[in-house]
Formats: structure tokens, sequence, C-alpha cells
């Protein structure tokens, strides 16, 4: 989610795809468009003092050797070619990690303000992942990215800038400007995302929990606006009565069904496939989901964040467990002979599941047919804080909430133990998002 005032020469007609609801947009140049427009402002305006917790990053890296060559390494690694080009002088779009600082300087402190769609491909979802994008599909990207030293330092990082989307400076991008999310292209896109699973045409108050009669609809912050509860009479709950039937835990688009999930494999390797004791943090419990059933869907921008309980029944166990917050697999980079990926976070989500920072909680199901089963909110990128709202040895009712997303881009998973006979779920490259609280799969008794 960017600061982008995008003008219209920027990307010719024929590169405008419209794609309400994505994290990353439908054609790379919005992307270096936005890049490009930052770094300019960055180059014209010279090198500014750096906020503390970047000052700090900057130390950090120049500290420790080891730390100074992932990120010397990792810009000079991009390949010098287009797409990663920004001029004929064959320059990368950032060219060093002192330019990044900068650039990550000028954006922090900044909610993220609509991305007119009259001048862009759609929404930009992440600008810490829009700067670090190139060098992170590089082999020293990949190493320092995986790095827990550098994790942790992303991690403070990351809860400062959480701090400024708590805070009632935030919401000026809330208003009904053109770069506001209440504006009149903002607000027709998150209504089409909201109303496309249930094919309604509700209005903004009548699907989510507001006061349309104050400013910014009565929220206080970005964040305030971002983790906005739903109203129950627009998703209603699947089959209340029915223990075989599970719901969705969260408004998301389905990215992936697999079935006899091994306990641990090569989550790295081209095919993701799961590892299910890395998924579930090698808890104890995670013994249990070997040749597990895995449903995995991914939440964009637009959606709704909040989790809601699959089934009904007592809460085992709960934690968030700390992970990468830039990591993505190194299959995606130049580093094979291929490219790096353009398409953004949502084409690894299934490497992000063992290594993200994510929550886990495991809920013995009422249902004797279900038994064990295991939720995990993988956070990507952005999203430094996965906030569990249930406790253990808590009874949760089929529908109730359970969590929430803050501040990002983001994907969940469910998991079923071997020999639940769990059918039915949305067909994979399903358009539109699974509505939270509906119907997602059916148990055989």
């Amino acid at each position: 989610m960017v600061h982008q005032h995008g003008n219209h020469g920027d990307i010719p007609d024929h590169h405008r795809v419209h794609r309400p609801g994505a994290w990353l947009p439908a054609d790379h140049r919005v992307h270096r468009a936005w890049l490009g427009k930052a770094i300019d402002h960055v180059d014209k305006h010279g090198e500014q003092e750096l906020i503390p917790v970047l000052q700090e990053f900057k130390e950090f890296i120049e500290n420790n050797p080891r730390i100074y060559m992932y990120f010397t390494e990792m810009w000079d690694e991009i390949p010098k070619k287009p797409p990663y080009t920004r001029d004929p002088a064959g320059g990368s779009q950032i060219r060093d990690y002192n330019h990044m600082l900068q650039v990550l300087n000028h954006v922090f402190g900044r909610a993220p303000e609509w991305t007119d769609a009259a001048a862009s491909a759609g929404v930009v979802g992440v600008p810490m992942c829009a700067i670090f994008d190139y060098a992170m599909g590089t082999p020293s990207g990949h190493a320092a990215f995986l790095d827990p030293d550098v994790n942790r330092m992303l991690k403070k990082i990351l809860n400062k800038w959480g701090e400024y989307l708590k805070s009632p400076e935030s919401a000026e991008v809330l208003g009904d400007h053109r770069a506001g999310w209440f504006g009149e292209v903002g607000y027709s896109d998150l209504m089409e995302v909201a109303n496309a699973p249930y094919r309604t045409s509700h209005k903004f108050e009548d699907m989510y929990v507001c006061d349309p009669s104050k400013p910014h609809y009565g929220y206080k912050s970005w964040d305030d606006f971002f983790t906005r509860q739903v109203h129950s009479s627009a998703r209603p709950l699947a089959s209340p009565d029915d223990d075989n039937v599970i719901a969705n835990a969260c408004e998301s688009k389905v990215f992936n069904v697999t079935h006899n999930a091994k306990l641990r494999d090569k989550f790295w390797i081209k095919g993701q496939p799961y590892s299910v004791i890395d998924m579930l943090g090698n808890d104890p419990l995670a013994q249990q989901f070997a040749g597990a059933t895995i449903y995995q869907a991914f939440l964009s921008a637009l959606s709704y964040h909040r989790w809601h309980a699959p089934v009904s029944g007592k809460v085992k166990r709960c934690f968030v467990r700390d992970g990468t917050y830039f990591s993505e697999p190194l299959f995606e980079s130049d580093a094979e002979g291929g490219e790096i990926d353009a398409h953004g976070i949502s084409v690894a989500q299934g490497y992000l599941a063992a290594l993200a920072t994510r929550a886990i909680i495991f809920i013995e199901a009422d249902n004797p047919a279900i038994g064990l089963m295991a939720f995990i909110g993988v956070g990507m990128d952005e999203v430094s804080s996965c906030e569990i709202t249930v406790k253990e040895g808590q009874h949760v009712k089929k529908g109730e909430e359970i969590g929430m997303f803050h501040f990002g881009g983001s994907s969940y998973c469910l998991l079923f133990r071997k020999g639940v006979k769990v059918g039915g779920f949305p067909e994979v490259g399903r358009k539109e998002n699974v509505p939270v609280r509906g119907r997602l799969a059916v148990v055989e008794p």
C-alpha cells in the first residue's frame, strides 16, 4: 500500500489492467512508476537525516560484516537489463543500501493512499515490498531476508511504522478526495470486492460496522479502518446447526488445496510442497498432521482482515511464531537463469506458510469426525502483527472471531488430519473471494 500520485502519461493505455483487490499491480510498470517517483523525489531533494529507526538500520548494516555484504551485494546482483533498469544507462532503480534507506525515509510514516485506478493498473500493496522487490529475488537478498538478525531489525522497523498507522494522523488518507479510500474510485473498488462473493449491491455501511455521519466513517486511524468489522447480516454463518459444514475463516481467494501433505518436505523448491512441521512451528501437536489435507487462500488489499472460527470447538494451543518478512524462494530469482518474478508476494504463498511470521491456532472440534484441526494466519511482507483474540482452553463457536491481521497482505491455511473426509472446497482459480463465515467445505460423518 503506497503513497502514489500517478499521471496518465506514465503507463500506456494498452498496459492498464484494472484488478481491484490485488496487493501488487497487474502490470509491473505501475510498481516501477511508483518507485521511480519516490526515487526522483529523493534524488531531487538530496540526502536527508534518517528517522531514528532507519538510522539504527543503517548502523546495523554497517557494523556487521555479514549483513554489510548482503546489503551491498543484493543491489549489484539485480540484472543489468530491462525491466530491472530504470534508464538506458543501466542503473538499477535503487542503487545501493544508502539509496534504499533514503527512499524508505521518504515513504516511512505515510499511511497508504489510494492509487487511482484511472492512472494505474491497480492497488500497489506494500511499499517496503516494492522497494525490496528485485533485491529480495537475488542470491544475497535471499540470504539477507532469511537472516534472523535482519528479521529482528525489520520487525522493529515495521512495528514503528505500525505505531503511525494506529495514530489519528494516519486517518487523513480515509477522506473522499482523489487519493482517499472513500474517494469515488476507492469507494467503488472497495465495494466491488466486498459485494462480489454474493453478487450484492450493499453500501459500505451495510457491509461494515461504521458511522457514516462522522469523518472517515468514524474510523480513528488507518489500522482502525483496515481491521474494520463486518456485519453478520452481510456475512451470514453457513449452516450454524450443522457441525459437518466448515465455515470459511477469512474473506479470501483460493490459492491451493492439497491432500496427504508430508510432515517435512522441501518447501523452498518450485512446487512449494507443504512441510507440516515447519508450518506449525515445530509444535508437538504437529505430529498428528502427517498426511494432512491443507486449504490455503489469499487476502487482498481490499478484503476484510479478521479471522473467524471454521468449526466449533476448544482452543488447544495458540501462539504467534516470529519468522521472515521479505523472504521469497530463490527459484523466483535470476540465479537459475530465469527472471525475478513480477507477480509479487502472492506467488510464494506455499513457501511463506512455513517461514513467514504467522499465528497458529489448534482447535479440538466438537465434531468427532474432525477432531483436532489447525488454523494458520500467515503474515506476508508488511504484516508485522498477527493478533490472536482467543485463549487456550476457550471454547469457540463456528463463525466467532478468533483474531486479525494488521497493516498488510496476508494468507491463511486450514489443516485437517489424515483420515478426516473433508471435501467440497471451492475451485482453485475462482475469481471472487469466498465469503468469510460462508460454506467452505463439508466433512463426512
